[in-house]
């Protein structure tokens, strides 16, 4: 662990709180958003992925302070398209995870072979975004279609 950059990690760590953060706050306007006769189930999965990031932003504040470092009162970029049909909201979606996900990657190839605790973090982070990219990707397919929506571009 001696080989940590513990001002990078923190600073890294910190713009990972700042996006989970923007998380929370994007996923819960999007669930006052919805309308129409899918309400209900599309809101429940909104706020659960609100409280996922929630659970996420806490993960990064916790190691932060393990570091020694302040945790950052930031959130990251709310940019509000007021588009707010729900093919939009999971295109947005789709961008904000993306974001999350080369947060992630930066984190695991700063902590690579220097701090097991680290890397099964941001592993795990990853693989629970990818989770949610493959999720939003089938949910912006149309019914009877195969192919990700992200691979036609």
């Amino acid at each position: 662990m001696t080989d940590l950059n513990k001002d990078k990690i923190i600073e890294l760590l910190n713009k990972i709180l700042e996006l989970e953060l923007a998380g929370v706050v994007r996923y819960t306007h999007y669930s006052f958003m919805v309308y129409g006769y899918s309400r209900i189930p599309i809101v429940d999965w909104l706020r659960g992925q609100a409280d996922e990031s929630l659970t996420h932003a806490h993960k990064a504040g916790e190691l932060i302070t393990h570091f020694g470092g302040h945790p950052s009162l930031k959130i990251g970029n709310l940019l509000e398209t007021y588009n707010h049909d729900i093919g939009s909201i999971l295109r947005e979606s789709l961008e904000h995870e993306q974001q999350s996900i080369t947060a992630y990657q930066i984190l695991l190839g700063e902590v690579e072979g220097k701090s097991i605790m680290l890397e099964e973090y941001a592993r795990t982070q990853l693989a629970a975004e990818e989770e949610h990219i493959g999720e939003v990707d089938k949910m912006l397919r149309k019914p009877g279609e195969i192919d990700s929506v992200a691979s036609k571009g």
